[in-house]
């Protein structure tokens, strides 16, 4: 067992012990009856300073084209949480299951397109081969976990949908804009990790 694996199950079992604190929510849940469970794999590379891989979606894609994603997708039928974010990874980056030491799950995340998402968080060892998928990767990368787990570094944004406005998280790394579900997700985990801490 890693060393980086006992310190974020450590912070992971003292935080979900508890009731959330203020997590983000997107406002357009509450028209939506029914939602399509979904997960996504967060991996944390073991190294001195932990990164966690990221993925562009490719820009021909029908839903969500260009944006920044953690690995992940719709279970299947009978698929729990992370038997679904293990497969996603693998058929989205290559990284096979018994690569991920699987920490637990985080708090689910509905979506304004009707998507209850469950965050599975694990622990891969560094420098992993990675073989993005081409159909539903145009690139990777690996951003430092200490600066997307920063809430200084977690922007509330607006944008007109709809003729509505609404408020969105941006995480800017160099070039990668991580925003929208990506950007809610590592909002809400943050404040649970306590990651700077």
């Amino acid at each position: 067992m890693s060393t980086l694996f006992e310190q974020v199950s450590r912070r992971f079992q003292a935080s979900h012990g508890t009731a959330p604190g203020e997590l983000w929510i997107d406002p357009r849940i509450h028209a939506i009856e029914t939602f399509k469970p979904a997960a996504v794999l967060i991996t944390l590379t073991e190294r001195p300073r932990p990164g966690m891989l990221l993925l562009h979606r490719p820009s021909n894609m029908r839903a969500h084209p260009g944006q920044i994603a953690f690995p992940g997708g719709r279970l299947d039928p009978g698929e729990t949480a992370v038997e679904g974010a293990l497969r996603e990874a693998h058929e989205e980056l290559g990284i096979s299951p018994q690569d991920v030491q699987v920490i637990g799950t985080s708090d689910l995340y509905r979506t304004g397109s009707g998507y209850e998402i469950t965050p599975v968080i694990g622990v891969i060892p560094p420098d992993l081969p990675i073989v993005p998928n081409p159909a539903e990767v145009a690139q990777w990368f690996e951003a430092p976990a200490e600066f997307v787990l920063d809430p200084a570094n977690q922007h509330t944004k607006w944008i007109e949908a709809d003729g509505t406005r609404h408020a969105f998280v941006e995480i800017t790394w160099y070039d990668h804009r991580i925003w929208g579900v990506t950007g809610a997700i590592l909002h809400n985990l943050a404040r649970r990790l306590n990651w700077n801490d």
